[in-house]
């Protein structure tokens, strides 16, 4: 009976052995041994392929008048009228402002009385020389008086040259006391009062300013890459480049502009070239002094355009997420301009590559990945 009990005993033992031996191995094969493949990450992606897409540099610009002139007086006296608003667009010749004009006025009765006397007295000389001139052909005289007669005559015709100039420069000095304007465009502000006394050679002369702002032009600075580029279009191309503007709030400028300067030198403090672009502005939307946002559209190119969230950036530079095989794969590029809301890559991908779209900070290189069906 005793050797019955250890029988079973030990039978039972046996059975529970191999019952946690096939629980272990049942647990390990479920598990995997700790390795089971991880869940592919849900993804949205888009096959790339080049397209047309323009040849832009970026600048910020400012505005300023395509001619800027400062009124000023040309000759001393009080300042008695102002006769435009300011702020007003004028036209060329239109009356700013006016000088007192009696001095002048006197001053030119002056100058023609002296012009009457200078030629009163010539005509007294001429006859002086004729008469004597023929008393010296008769040997009534010496030869030697009738010469002074002539060289009095000489005399009196320059002073009269004289006396006329004077007589143009008091007219001329007398239309100065109206100020016109020398262009057509939008004046400034009065800078002196009614009442003060302006002279030419002093500070007081500024009067105001006046600015043709139609057309415009805007300068701006592209750097000597972007320079370099430029002139290698301007060599191949017959179109002319444009220029884009937009306000600081973004507002788009309805008429492009033309580049028609550009310098000769570079900036050795910044590397850039100064440029200048004249755009029409008949409704005066844009206006001098004004900072403008800045694109120089020189052609077009093929190149593949992905999105800027697509695109990420690490210690070696830019790259975006490619799927291979199923596998989310690091792919370096080359980021070119914006277009819009996506970049221009000019190199690292290649057409017919699935660049990943979304779930980026998922990722991790050789990690499963499966496309959204759209």
């Amino acid at each position: 009976m005793k050797n019955l009990l250890i029988v079973a005993a030990a039978l039972a033992a046996s059975g529970l052995l191999v019952g946690c031996s096939q629980g272990d191995a049942k647990q390990k094969e479920a598990k995997g041994d700790g390795k089971a493949a991880p869940a592919a990450v849900l993804v949205a992606a888009m096959d790339v392929a080049p397209r047309e897409v323009p040849i832009a540099f970026d600048a910020v610009g400012r505005a300023e008048g395509s001619r800027e002139v400062q009124v000023r007086a040309r000759v001393a006296g009080i300042l008695e009228r102002q006769l435009y608003n300011e702020g007003d667009a004028v036209k060329a010749g239109a009356p700013l402002f006016r000088i007192e004009r009696e001095p002048f006025e006197i001053e030119l009765e002056q100058a023609r009385g002296v012009l009457a006397q200078e030629e009163s007295r010539a005509a007294l000389a001429k006859q002086e020389s004729e008469r004597l001139k023929g008393l010296a052909d008769r040997r009534a005289i010496s030869q030697r008086e009738a010469d002074q007669a002539e060289a009095g005559l000489q005399q009196s015709n320059a002073a009269i040259q004289v006396a006329r100039a004077r007589v143009r420069q008091a007219q001329l000095n007398l239309s100065y006391t109206v100020i016109d304007a020398p262009i057509g465009g939008i004046t400034g502000r009065a800078m002196q009062s009614i009442g003060s006394l302006v002279a030419p050679t002093s500070d007081s002369a500024l009067l105001t300013n006046i600015t043709r702002a139609d057309p415009l032009w805007i300068r701006f600075s592209l750097s000597e890459a972007e320079f370099a580029r430029l002139r290698s279009y301007e060599a191949k191309e017959k179109d002319k480049i444009q220029v884009r503007i937009e306000a600081a709030d973004g507002t788009p400028f309805p008429t492009p502009g033309e580049v028609n300067f550009s310098g000769s030198t570079v900036d050795a403090s910044t590397g850039t070239v100064q440029m200048r672009a004249e755009v029409p502005n008949p409704k005066l939307a844009l206006l001098p002094g004004q900072y403008l946002r800045v694109r120089v559209i020189a052609g077009s190119q093929q190149a593949i355009v992905v999105p800027q969230t697509a695109v990420a950036q690490n210690q070696a530079g830019r790259f975006v997420w490619v799927a291979v095989d199923g596998k989310a794969t690091q792919r370096q590029i080359r980021a070119g301009d914006w277009l819009g809301g996506d970049w221009v890559v000019l190199e690292g991908l290649k057409p017919g590559d699935t660049v990943i779209l979304d779930n980026l900070t998922r990722l991790r290189p050789g990690a499963p990945v499966q496309i959204k069906k759209s």
